[in-house]
C-alpha cells in the first residue's frame, strides 16, 4: 500500500492508497484537434529583465502572465495590468482579429466616398478580386495609407482606412492587375486604440504585452485549418500591421506578438497550414520589428477516449514549431487542457485514481490513467527535450477555468470557475518549463461563482510552497532534493511505512535552499530547491515516501514511489 499525493496547501489526513502499476500503452487514434477555440475572443521572448537579489526574494505566486481583454480605454487598461501585477505577474497577451473575407455588401454602411460604397468606388478605377474586413478596435488612420490607392474614409464620429493590396505579388502595384481590398478601423472616434493603450500601461509598469496578430478565417472543411486561400493579402496585411505598430507604438512594453491560431503540440502534417502561417508571420515580425518575439500556444489532448497526441507527439511537435522562429525568439506556452478536460495533472503513483468531478464531466467517471494517455508533467518534459538547441523556448499556458458544471459557473463563459488547489495541482507539472502563463484573466480569475474571485486566493498564496519534483535517487545518501516554488524558510515532513507497518514522521528545516536553482538550471527562474539530510532517518531504497513542505501560507505535499512509472517519450 502507498501514499497518495496531496496537493493542497492546506495539510490533510495521510492517505494511503493501492499504487498504481506503469501506464498502459499510449494508444495510437485520431487527433482531436480543438483546443481552447471555444473559449477564446472572436476575434523567445526578451531577455529577461535582471532582477535584483532582494526582488528575487519577494513572494511571487508562479503564473507570471495573463491573456486579457483589452479595452478602449486607458484608465480600464492601467487598472487592469496593476490588478495582475499585484499578483505577480509582469506580462499580459491579447487575442488577435480576424481578416475577414467580405462583400461589397458587407462592407460597413457607413465607409462611403461622396456618398457612394467605398469598395464600389474604388472598384470602378481597379479591379478588385476580393473584400475584407479587420476590426480590432484601432483606429488606424493616416499612419496606415502606404500605397497610392488607400484612402482616408472620414464620416462622423468615426475614420475607416481603406487598404488596396496586389492578390498575388508584394509592393503597392499588381502585375496581373488583381487587387484585394481591406476596410479597417470605424472604432468611435473618442475610443483609445486598444493596442496602443496596452503597450502604454504595460511601459509605465515596467511589464511586458504580447499583440495579438491578424489570423485567416477558418476554413469551411475544417475549422481548426486556416483559410490560406487569401494568404499573400494576409501576409501583406500583417507586414502593414507591423508597421502601423512600428510607427505609432514602437515603446518599451511592446514585447512582441501573439498566434491565436491554435494547434495541438504535434509534428502532424495535417496541421501544417498552421505552421506555414506561423513562420509566415514569424518572418513578418523578423523583417519590421526584429527585436520583437512571439508566442504560439498549442495544445494539450491526451483524452483516450479521442486523442493520439503523446509525449513523443510533443516532444516532435515542440520542435518542429521551433522551426518557425525564423530568426526570432520564439516561446512555445502549451495550453495544459485541465480548463477543457483535454489534459491532467496527476502523478504516475496516482494513475489509479479517480479523476476529479470537473474532468469527469468531460472524459466520465474513471481513473486519471484510464481516461488519459499521460500525465501533463510528461508532455512537458518531452516539449522540453524537443526545444533544446532551437531558437524558442518552453512555457506553460496554465488554463485558469475548469470544465463548467451546475456548481461553477463563471458569468456567460462557456467554461466554468476552477479553484486554487487545482490551480496549483496543474503549477507542479509545470516545473520543466521557463514560463507560466494562464488563460485567462477575465473573466477566469475576476468572475464572483460559487466562490470569491480567483485572484483573491491568488493573493492570498502569493508565498505558498509548491513542490514541482523530488529526487529519489539520493535517498542512498540520506539526502532528499525537493524542487518547487516558494521553498525558502520552508520546513519538512518525511513520513513513511516500514514493511512492519510501523510509521516513520522526520520533521526539519533543509540543510541547504538555492533560490537561484531555476535560473542556473535554465528554467523558471522562480523555481528553488532545497536539500534535506536525512541521516538515519532515510526511508530504505525500495520503501515509498512522502514529503510534506510548509510555510505560514500554506503546505505542499508530494509522495515518492521507488520505481515510479512514466510513459515513454520516445
Amino acid at each position: 500500500m502507498l501514499p497518495t499525493s496531496d496537493y493542497s496547501r492546506n495539510r490533510r489526513p495521510f492517505r494511503w492508497w493501492l499504487a498504481a502499476g506503469s501506464l498502459a500503452s499510449i494508444l495510437a487514434v485520431f487527433l482531436v484537434v480543438n483546443g481552447l477555440n471555444g473559449d477564446t475572443p472572436p476575434e523567445g521572448p526578451p531577455a529577461e529583465q535582471a532582477e535584483s537579489p532582494q526582488a528575487v526574494q519577494l513572494p511571487h505566486y508562479p503564473i507570471s502572465g495573463y491573456f486579457i481583454y483589452s479595452a478602449p480605454s486607458d484608465a480600464r487598461n492601467q487598472k487592469k495590468l496593476e490588478e495582475i501585477k499585484s499578483v505577480g505577474g509582469d506580462t499580459v497577451i491579447t487575442f488577435g482579429s480576424v481578416l475577414s473575407p467580405a462583400t461589397l455588401a458587407t462592407l460597413p454602411t457607413d465607409c462611403k466616398i461622396n456618398g457612394e460604397n467605398c469598395g464600389e468606388v474604388i472598384g470602378s478605377k481597379l479591379k478588385i478580386g476580393g473584400y475584407f474586413t479587420f476590426s480590432d478596435g484601432g483606429q488606424w488612420g493616416k499612419p496606415a495609407l502606404q500605397c497610392p490607392n488607400d484612402r482616408l474614409v472620414e464620416v462622423p464620429g468615426r475614420t475607416y482606412t481603406v487598404m488596396v493590396f496586389p492578390s498575388n505579388n508584394g509592393g503597392c502595384t499588381a502585375k496581373d492587375g488583381v487587387y484585394d481590398l481591406v476596410v479597417a478601423g470605424g472604432s468611435p472616434s473618442t475610443a483609445a486604440d486598444p493596442t496602443i493603450s496596452v503597450a502604454s500601461a504595460a511601459t509605465k509598469l515596467n511589464m511586458r504585452f504580447y499583440a495579438g496578430l491578424p489570423a485567416p478565417a477558418k476554413r469551411t472543411d475544417f475549422e481548426y485549418l486556416p483559410d490560406l486561400s487569401y494568404q499573400n493579402t494576409l501576409q501583406l496585411f500583417t507586414e502593414r500591421f507591423l508597421r502601423y505598430q512600428a510607427d505609432l507604438n514602437d515603446v518599451a512594453g511592446l514585447a512582441g506578438f501573439y498566434h491565436h491560431f491554435e494547434m495541438p503540440v504535434t509534428d502532424n502534417t495535417f496541421f501544417d497550414p498552421v505552421v506555414s502561417l506561423y513562420a509566415m508571420q514569424n518572418k513578418a515580425i523578423h523583417r519590421v520589428l526584429p527585436d520583437r518575439s512571439a508566442i504560439v500556444s498549442p495544445y494539450i489532448e491526451s483524452r483516450r477516449s479521442s486523442a493520439a497526441i503523446t509525449p513523443a507527439d510533443a516532444r516532435r511537435g515542440a520542435r518542429k514549431l521551433a522551426g518557425t522562429a525564423s530568426g526570432l525568439q520564439l516561446s512555445i506556452a502549451i495550453q495544459d487542457g485541465m480548463g477543457t478536460g483535454k489534459g491532467a495533472a496527476y502523478r504516475a503513483t496516482e494513475a489509479g485514481g479517480k479523476v476529479d468531478s470537473f474532468a469527469a464531466s468531460i472524459v466520465g467517471r474513471g481513473t486519471w490513467g484510464s481516461k488519459y494517455a499521460a500525465p501533463n508533467s510528461e508532455y512537458f518534459d518531452a516539449a522540453a527535450e524537443g526545444v533544446k538547441g532551437t531558437q524558442a523556448e518552453l512555457w506553460a499556458n496554465l488554463e485558469g477555468m475548469a470544465p463548467a458544471t451546475e456548481a461553477n459557473p463563471c458569468e456567460q463563459s462557456l467554461r466554468g470557475q476552477t479553484t486554487i488547489d487545482r490551480v496549483d495541482r496543474q503549477l507542479q507539472q509545470m516545473g520543466s518549463t521557463r514560463k507560466i502563463i494562464s488563460f485567462m484573466w477575465d473573466p477566469y480569475f475576476t468572475c464572483s461563482g460559487t466562490n470569491q474571485p480567483l485572484r483573491e486566493d491568488l493573493q492570498k498564496g502569493l508565498a505558498t510552497p509548491l513542490i514541482t519534483d523530488i529526487s529519489s535517487d539520493v535517498v542512498n545518501g540520506g539526502a532528499v532534493k525537493v524542487t518547487g516554488f516558494n521553498l525558502e524558510g520552508i520546513s519538512y515532513a518525511l513520513e513513511f511505512i516500514d514493511k512492519k507497518g510501523d510509521k516513520h514522521r522526520t520533521t526539519g528545516q533543509p540543510a541547504v535552499v538555492k533560490a537561484s536553482f531555476g535560473r542556473e538550471q535554465g528554467l523558471n527562474p522562480q523555481l528553488q530547491s532545497v536539500t534535506i539530510d536525512l541521516g538515519k532517518a532515510a526511508p530504505p531504497t525500495d520503501t515509498a515516501y512522502q514529503i510534506s513542505v510548509s510555510n505560514e501560507r500554506g503546505s505542499s505535499t508530494e509522495t515518492v514511489h521507488p520505481t515510479p512509472a512514466k510513459a515513454a517519450v520516445g
